[in-house]
């Protein structure tokens, strides 16, 4: 009887511990695999989405393209330009236009850790504000958080960036309406040195050809010397 009792409590207990393992549900192993893939998908999508974000950016506002505010730090730069650019990597990111986007991001990073660049930049910015607050018949001291700016529709920020466009776009346009006078300048300065050159050369040329023929003009001028002189004397025979 002891070793039947036995034998029934080693089985019993065998049969505890094969109950206390866990079983594997096939239905909870299929909806972890299909939250992986969905979370594949919705971190890929995530992904264009920023991409597309990126090149519908203002190319001329680096802060746009970085979607940071103008207060932000140059560390502040420095970590989200290593986020997004790890985000949307060619190399991670599928959409067909991630390398363009990618460029532009290191562009735009570039522009903000020079420190002459940002200055420009922000002045320009900061130039915007006083125009928008005079706009709005506030002083040019009031700040961000003023309830005057929180309570505008649309919101102060929305409309800063909008003045900063116009006046960055202005800007630009200058810059390059200065680039191309200073090529033509620079043009014009080209064609009166060629200029310059081509009558050096031509003088040259006419010097040469002076030097070459001085012989030939000399005797001529003795021929026609020596052709006077028999003249006149065969004219005094005559009138002798």
């Amino acid at each position: 009887m002891a070793n039947e009792a036995s034998s029934s409590g080693s089985a019993n207990a065998s049969s505890s511990r094969l109950s206390s393992k866990p079983q594997t549900n096939p239905s909870t192993e299929a909806d972890k695999e299909l939250e992986k893939l969905l979370s594949r998908e919705a971190s890929a999508f995530q992904r264009d989405i920023e991409v597309d974000r990126i090149l519908k950016a203002f190319k001329l506002n680096p802060y746009d393209i970085l979607d940071l505010d103008e207060s932000a730090t140059q560390d502040d730069v420095k970590r989200k330009y290593r986020h997004l650019s790890l985000f949307i990597h060619p190399d991670k990111a599928k959409h067909e236009r991630a390398p363009e986007a990618f460029d532009v991001l290191k562009k735009a990073e570039s522009e903000l850790s020079d420190p002459k660049k940002r200055e420009e930049l922000d002045a320009i910015i900061n130039q915007a504000r006083l125009v928008l607050l005079k706009s709005l018949a506030l002083p040019m001291s009031t700040k961000d958080d003023d309830p005057a700016l929180e309570s505008l529709q649309p919101p102060f920020k929305v409309r800063l960036r909008a003045q900063a466009k116009d006046m960055l776009i202005d800007e630009e346009v200058r810059r390059r309406k200065a680039i191309k006078m200073n090529l033509a300048n620079e043009g014009l300065e080209a064609r009166k040195k060629d200029e310059e050159v081509a009558a050096k050369k031509r003088k040259a040329e006419e010097d040469k050809e002076w030097e070459e023929t001085r012989e030939q003009r000399v005797d001529s001028w003795r021929n026609f010397a020596t052709g006077s002189k028999k003249k006149k004397k065969k004219n005094n025979a005559l009138l002798g």
